[in-house]
């Protein structure tokens, strides 16, 4: 078991809300890492593994996310030990908004993540009476549909765009394999085609679709509506292949989109990717993104390619309470300047000073915290 007081260094967390409920059975967690910039905003997700230390490093995440794409929120995530498929998840739910009264809005907004949907959002509204309790709730209550609208997964395939144009890589005509074809990573399939990419590979739980001719996006949006995530042994294009074949097939690009530390050690000397765009959370181990480099692959690093989701929280947040519903063309538009702008800054510091571009973006992301963190006294005194 980890001790929460081990997960604390010079950036946080600031507070760690362990909750439960006896009577449905309720059991999560809350970590606001730091909150120098702004209040604490990243999603909520559900799942029967979660653990603190899990939340903690997502929460660490968000901080560098919202810092790296400069908008001014807070580092936090929140988790639920629970299966979102059970009957009991509203329920449960609302015993966990119930329990973190205290906490949300006032430092923590919820949202959406890992086995939650947009009606879940709505739910934690109504059960706290406050519209600002939780953003990514459905179009017809006022919010901004994430997973409708596709905003994470269309900024992957920007930023992908931007780092393929710095690599002097055209995107046009490139091979894209993707790791998952959920609300991320359907989205950004279809961006990609959009742009011009040719998508060789998708995949999810249960197996993976390859062909290097080129797979028709439309076509695999259409069997993933009829057969869910088993469309990938069923749809006739192309190749059936187990999963976790889609991060070696040849190919240019490759967007890890589904799970966090897929891409470790041994994976990383087999990947033929020349560039990688974290679509994902944590997709990669710090010994795997140290060999590709050797090996000469770009890693783009997850709060900066990923972080289209947080562009539209923060139009969400503003709206909050606002009659109005935000604009989405506004979105699009400010979610694919911000992410080419903040891709091309962080492929060119790392150029520059010789280091991956993780360590770039983090240090990017480190400067401004630090500065808001210095200005507000939060540092020890010399």
């Amino acid at each position: 078991m980890t001790d929460a007081l081990s997960l604390v260094d010079e950036w946080g967390p600031e507070k760690i809300v362990v909750v439960s409920h006896r009577r449905t059975g309720m059991k999560g967690v809350l970590v606001i890492d730091n909150t120098a910039r702004g209040i604490g905003k990243g999603g909520t997700r559900m799942s029967p593994g979660v653990t603190v230390e899990e939340v903690s490093r997502l929460a660490r995440v968000m901080t560098w996310k919202w810092a790296a794409v400069d908008l001014f929120y807070g580092g936090a995530k929140a988790g639920i030990v629970a299966d979102p498929a059970s009957r009991d998840k509203e329920a449960v739910l609302r015993a966990f908004a119930r329990a973190l009264s205290n906490e949300v809005p006032r430092e923590y907004v919820m949202g959406l993540d890992m086995g939650l949907t947009e009606s879940d959002a709505a739910i934690i509204q109504d059960e706290l009476g406050d519209r600002g309790a939780a953003v990514g709730t459905p179009e017809h209550l006022g919010g901004v549909a994430y997973d409708k609208l596709g905003v994470t997964g269309y900024g992957v395939a920007e930023a992908a765009d931007a780092a393929a144009q710095h690599q002097g890589l055209p995107l046009a005509g490139s091979r894209v394999a993707l790791q998952g074809f959920g609300a991320v990573g359907s989205a950004a399939a279809t961006r990609f085609a959009e742009l011009g990419a040719t998508i060789v590979a998708v995949s999810t739980a249960h197996g993976v679709r390859y062909d290097p001719s080129g797979l028709d996006v439309g076509a695999l949006l259409a069997a993933r509506d009829e057969h869910g995530d088993h469309f990938v042994t069923r749809h006739p294009a192309g190749t059936a292949l187990p999963a976790g074949a889609e991060l070696t097939v040849d190919c240019d690009i490759l967007v890890p989109a589904a799970l966090q530390d897929v891409i470790n050690r041994g994976t990383a000397h087999e990947i033929k990717a020349k560039l990688i765009v974290e679509g994902a959370n944590l997709p990669t181990s710090a010994e795997a993104r140290s060999i590709l480099a050797e090996r000469g692959v770009t890693v783009l690093p997850d709060f900066v390619a990923n972080a289209g989701g947080v562009v539209a929280a923060a139009f969400a947040m503003d709206a909050r309470y606002s009659g109005f519903r935000p604009g989405t063309a506004s979105i699009f538009e400010s979610v694919s300047a911000r992410l080419r702008a903040n891709t091309v800054t962080v492929l060119d510091e790392a150029r520059q000073q010789d280091v991956t571009p993780h360590a770039a973006g983090r240090r990017l992301a480190e400067d401004r915290v630090r500065a808001a963190m210095q200005s507000k006294g939060r540092l020890p005194r010399d």
